[in-house]
């Protein structure tokens, strides 16, 4: 098997999932929930990528679903969260721009996984 060849397989077995959300902030405890929500997708290896889009790279679907189990655990009782999963390949081909220039997307930073 080629490199080549093996790097287009990692493009579309590797896996970025983004977590949209739209939480309620009018109370205290609404504040308190959605910060505590925010905090764990930070603790497990999320970025902002937006205010309420979070994003994670996974190596593999297998990893993404553990991800997406945790996050899962975390649903507050209120507000709405969407969680989608996209391939490396999909992800690599998104338009982003600050006004109306298009930036590169930022390059994610390095996680080390332990088993």
């Amino acid at each position: 098997m080629s490199v080549n060849h093996f790097s287009r397989l990692n493009q579309y077995r590797s896996m970025w999932v983004l977590v949209f959300f739209d939480l309620p902030t009018e109370t205290r405890t609404d504040r308190k929930v959605a910060t505590r929500f925010r905090k764990n997708l930070l603790d497990d290896g999320f970025t902002m990528f937006q205010f309420s889009i979070y994003l994670r790279f996974c190596a593999s679907r297998e990893n993404a679903e553990v991800h997406i189990k945790r996050t899962k655990m975390n649903l507050p009782k209120k507000g709405k969260v969407c969680i989608m999963q996209i391939t490396d390949k999909q992800f690599g081909m998104i338009e982003l721009f600050h006004g109306q220039k298009e930036t590169e997307p930022e390059t994610p930073t390095q996680q080390l996984e332990l088993f």
